[in-house]
């Protein structure tokens, strides 16, 4: 039987293990799922558990498997970042040679200038910060002041947080694709991001509104492969914003993780057309990784181990599930940023040889090779597909 339908579920941030050039990025002994589970005194993901997890790395807590259910591996990064961007993008298929710039002093004056003078709003902050932290400490003054809260972050980011009150979400939308214009060439961010919020000073919380306006893909992805071919690319999560909406037919937004999982599920059973599902589940990396909270991290991940059921009972015959990673965020270490890691994939379907141990990819491109080669579409620039190793 031919494999009709791919779902790709990233775990945004569960990297497995430092990669060999972790050094170049300050993280040497990163270790997302390894040292949270370290820390937590061990996981409990009895169904990533038969699947194959432990057969890519020992983590405590869970088990290797004489006979995983699924073929599993590793993949390393190739392009120069450990952005969702450069990692979503090399998933699909192609590197990024040049890291997006950073602005740990915040933006230069003639980038807030124009920004100031083309949006009619004054700014608050302009320097790296943690959004639910910035909220709070500026929240009040920009409710009584009008000024948009500016910030960045180790990531490649332009913020902008706004009280929905304040400033209506479709105006901040508008403001967020002022800011896109103006990175351009050498303040060309990798992302522009909305960030409303709710509440009252000391009570301020983040909603679901937020929008990203990523750059385009340099490059055609294996998505474009895909809809030029006539076959279906259905985002789930921020996968449109990641890619500026190229290369996707249709695309649903989510409130959090277990949101994801049902609209996954949901796409899954109503949704049979030839083709992609492309989920991101984004709550391991902003709620827990960034916030350096492996408790909250290590629940995260056990709540969607006990989903996973329910996705494996939604895969028909003809079907194909992977779930893998972006980069990592181990929220053990000192910093708040995203790590230079590994990435596992677990590949499962009734068409899939199982217990198959496809080794350590060179690239996270070989995904969206693979992907090509299963649905017989034109492939992406870069990556090798291992379609040979885990089918008929």
């Amino acid at each position: 039987m031919t494999i009709n339908r791919i779902i790709v579920i990233v775990l945004d941030s569960v990297g497995i293990g430092e990669a060999p050039d972790a050094a170049a990025f300050g993280d040497v002994g990163s270790h997302t799922l390894g040292n949270i589970a370290r820390v937590v005194g061990g996981l409990h993901m009895p169904h990533m558990e038969t699947l194959g997890l432990a057969n890519i790395a020992i983590l405590e807590g869970v088990v290797p498997q004489t006979e995983p259910q699924a073929a599993y591996g590793k993949m390393a990064e190739v392009s120069a970042g450990k952005d969702t961007t450069s990692g979503h993008w090399e998933l699909m298929g192609i590197h990024l040679n040049r890291a997006f710039p950073v602005f740990p002093d915040g933006f230069p004056p003639e980038v807030m200038d124009r920004f100031e003078a083309e949006t009619g709003r004054g700014w608050l902050a302009n320097y790296p910060a943690s959004g639910t932290v910035i909220i709070e400490e500026l929240g009040e003054e920009h409710m009584r002041t009008g000024k948009l809260i500016v910030y960045t972050s180790a990531d490649s980011v332009f913020q902008i947080a706004a009280h929905e009150e304040v400033v209506p979400v479709a105006e901040l939308y508008r403001y967020c694709e002022i800011a896109r214009e103006i990175l351009r060439g050498k303040y060309e961010v990798g992302r522009v991001i909305a960030r409303p919020f709710v509440g009252t000073p000391g009570h301020f919380v983040r909603t679901a509104n937020r929008h990203d306006f990523s750059v385009t893909p340099p490059e055609p992805t294996v998505l474009d492969s895909l809809k030029e071919a006539g076959l279906m690319v259905y985002a789930v999560g921020k996968i449109e914003d990641i890619f500026a909406g190229v290369g996707i037919t249709d695309a649903v937004h989510t409130l959090h993780n277990m949101d994801g999982v049902d609209k996954t599920i949901a796409a899954m059973r109503e949704r049979r057309e030839r083709g992609l599902i492309f989920t991101n589940l984004v709550d391991f990396d902003a709620k827990y990784g960034h916030r350096n909270n492996p408790q909250g991290y290590a629940e995260a991940l056990e709540a969607f181990d006990r989903r996973l059921p329910e996705i494996m009972d939604a895969l028909a015959e003809d079907d194909m599930l992977v779930l893998t990673a972006d980069h990592g965020n181990d929220p053990t270490t000192a910093g708040t940023d995203h790590s230079r890691e590994y990435v596992p994939i677990l590949i499962a379907g009734a068409q899939v040889r199982q217990g198959v141990n496809i080794g350590v990819r060179a690239s996270f491109a070989d995904l969206g090779a693979t992907i090509a080669d299963v649905l017989a579409v034109k492939p992406p620039p870069q990556g090798e597909s291992f379609k040979s190793l885990i089918t008929d």
